[in-house]
């Protein structure tokens, strides 16, 4: 047993719930470390399994089998929130657990994150429960239109969530989810979105990166820059107190990602919370003295943090969703990797996954550059290339 007042030592066993591509990575920075690592999902053969040496395949309410996997390792984390409280409850009796189930209670649903935010004086979107056609009747009056209903539990990438603009709507929208809660949160006159990533260790540590500027396309992230643009930097300071104060009053054991709105009128306000590493900090790979994955690993473990200062003067993060394996006429075809790997600029990160479809994450590119619209310039050219 590697495990020594709550720090588990490189050459101890990590745990990490979840299969897909976070967890992959995860891993990845992990081993480099020293750790050995096991993956437990329900799934076979997805990104996270091809790259570690043990893995369980079994269900989330499975208590055997969670119960087996958390007594073989010393610490687990996860690569995404929505995990089963039972999960973590049950492996919590057998090992360490970080984040634990008080911070996934919080993130797992949007209402009561936002409440307990809003509670402790924190920035957010207007927001308010909507729990019958009752309260969608008074909706106008205490939010207004046009408003965003999304359910509370579960739902990314824009799933289980709408823009709504009338009473009508909404009563469509509450239909659609019969058996959901639902919380609707003002359409925010937005100049942009940027995430802040941060990370805590039980020791009580905490480290935060610089604020990433995030462009979407079809309500998936589409590209990520550092640093951001010069005008939006005294609000850096703003969101680095924040995400601080979060990090403190949550009592994150791992990595959060703070998702937050800027509106028109420079006003910051938190719209999401992710306990795990985020999309948006992919760049932190290639671009960053230590990754967010190294970091979640040094915070889970009990580590010293690591430096998150930026080793080169700019990078972007372009993801590379399944429709780049079409062509025109809808046809597979294999993308043209060899132009990313003929780019001295570029770095390539596929997730192993052989199925590609429409809106799936297959993988991402970082450009980087001697400014964050140079670097922006070169992934969009250098991802159009590849299909061409």
């Amino acid at each position: 047993m590697s495990r020594a007042n709550n720090v588990v030592m490189p050459g101890g066993r990590i745990g990490i719930f979840g299969g897909g591509q976070l967890g992959r990575m995860t891993a990845q920075a992990a081993q480099r470390l020293g750790y050995h690592v096991s993956v437990y999902s329900p799934e076979t053969n997805g990104p996270a399994h091809q790259v570690v040496s043990d893995s369980f395949q079994a269900e989330y309410e499975d208590l055997d089998s969670i119960r087996r996997f958390a007594q073989s390792v010393d610490v687990i984390t996860l690569e995404f929130e929505n995990i089963p409280a039972v999960c973590v409850e049950e492996a919590s009796r057998w090992t360490l657990v970080r984040p634990g189930s008080q911070l996934l209670s919080t993130a797992q649903h949007r209402l009561i994150e936002k409440t307990t935010l809003r509670d402790w004086g924190l920035p957010v979107t207007p927001f308010a429960a909507v729990d019958s056609t009752v309260g969608i009747e008074s909706l106008e009056s205490t939010l207004g239109y046009p408003a965003v209903m999304k359910t509370a539990t579960s739902g990314y990438d824009g799933k289980g969530q709408s823009k709504v603009a009338s009473t009508e709507q909404a009563k469509e929208f509450l239909g659609k989810f019969p058996n959901c809660e639902i919380i609707a949160e003002k359409l925010i006159d937005l100049s942009c979105e940027v995430s802040a990533i941060v990370a805590r260790s039980p020791m009580g540590e905490i480290r935060v990166f610089p604020l990433f500027l995030n462009m979407h396309a079809n309500h998936i992230l589409d590209v990520t820059l550092c640093p951001i643009p010069e005008q939006l930097l005294p609000l850096e300071r703003k969101a680095t107190e924040i995400a601080k104060e979060l990090a403190a009053k949550i009592q994150l054991e791992g990595l959060l990602c703070i998702e937050f709105f800027i509106d028109r009128s420079g006003n910051l306000m938190i719209n999401e919370l992710a306990p795990r590493p985020h999309n948006s900090g992919h760049l932190t790979i290639e671009g960053f003295k230590t990754s967010q994955f190294e970091q979640q690993v040094r915070a889970v473990c009990n580590l010293p943090l690591g430096d998150t200062g930026l080793h080169c003067p700019a990078i972007a993060m372009a993801n590379l969703l399944g429709d780049l394996w079409f062509n025109a006429e809808g046809v597979f075809s294999v993308p043209r990797f060899e132009r990313v790997f003929a780019d001295p600029r570029a770095s390539l990160h596929l997730y192993g996954k052989s199925d590609p479809k429409p809106g799936r994450k297959m993988g991402h590119l970082t450009v980087a550059g001697s400014s964050a619209t140079e670097a922006e310039a070169g992934a969009r050219q250098l991802r159009d290339s590849i299909t061409r």
